[in-house]
């Protein structure tokens, strides 16, 4: 394709993939990073830029001569519990980098956002739909994609229960009837490449999520049974599932915090997939979990 690209969270879980997708089409790619110490996770062929993505003059330096910004940065937790974690990389980075692109002339824009950003009471949710909202009031040509929980090697789903699991005979779990589709980074990718190249996505905005409605309970006990590990969930009452969030909150890593909590109230499913709108078969995750887990088929 030859066209100048600049990637915002290009070396995160999904940018690394995206960035991989669009290097192997022809696309030149720079990803912006505030520490040189990212540039062994980004694929080679991609440019990197260092600098604070939060400052408008860097970001103006950087999109010059541009045609497409992708924005990518994310975070599940903020210090504290106030929301301005959140509001800062969420709502705050957008108003900045869309300023920096009417700035330079850089009409195009894809923006990673959440499902049903903008709903429920999670500050995360909250934050999400405040910088949806921005970018649609912009009058750039913008294009949102709202995905689900993201399935694929190394991830923070079904990964991290493999870590929790790994040394504990199981897990006591709030939350365990949340309901989830998840859906895999190849077809994530895949959507943002198709919305990339088709100027009918201009304007819209795309859930996406895979075939199967599971709960979280059901993720824990699939990574464990495919892990062919024999793990107990033992799912706990709403107010115990709120005191364990509570515990969580101030625990190294932040395992479960409070928002992620206030998150579990909302169920993480669409019965208005954006994957076949963009010619996407959705994968089955299921079916991806060896080749997730690292177990030998």
């Amino acid at each position: 394709m030859n066209r100048s690209i600049v990637v915002l969270g290009g070396s995160g879980f999904v940018g690394r993939a995206l960035v991989e997708g669009l290097l192997a089409q022809g696309d030149r790619v720079r990803v912006l990073s505030r520490s040189a110490d990212t540039r062994a996770r980004i694929p080679a062929g991609a440019d990197i830029q260092i600098g604070d993505v939060f400052e408008a003059a860097f970001l103006r330096d950087a999109f010059r001569g541009t045609d497409v910004v992708i924005n990518l940065v994310g975070i599940l937790n903020e210090r504290g519990d106030d929301g301005s974690g959140f509001r800062k990389v969420y709502v705050e980075l957008a108003e900045t980098m869309l300023a920096a692109m009417k700035n330079v002339g850089v009409r195009r824009l894809l923006q990673m956002s959440a499902l049903h950003a903008g709903d429920g009471e999670s500050h995360y949710l909250k934050a999400r739909g405040e910088a949806e909202a921005r970018v649609r009031g912009s009058e750039l040509d913008w294009t949102l994609l709202r995905p689900s929980v993201i399935a694929g090697p190394g991830d923070g789903l079904f990964c991290r229960f493999a870590q929790l699991l790994r040394f504990s005979p199981g897990l006591p779990l709030g939350g365990a009837d949340a309901r989830f589709q998840p859906v895999w980074i190849g077809d994530v990718v895949d959507a943002f490449v198709r919305a990339l190249d088709d100027a009918a996505t201009i304007g819209h905005s795309y859930d996406l999520v895979g075939p199967e409605v599971m709960t979280l309970g059901d993720i824990v006990k699939l990574t464990a049974k495919t892990r062919g590990w024999t793990r107990f969930v033992l799912p706990l009452p709403a107010a115990l599932g709120r005191v364990q969030a509570e515990v969580g909150e101030h625990l190294p890593g932040k395992p479960i915090s409070r928002d992620n909590w206030r998150s579990l109230q909302r169920d993480s499913i669409s019965d208005d997939n954006g994957l076949p709108k963009l010619g996407i078969a959705p994968t089955d995750v299921r079916g991806k979990l060896p080749e997730i887990l690292g177990v030998a088929a």
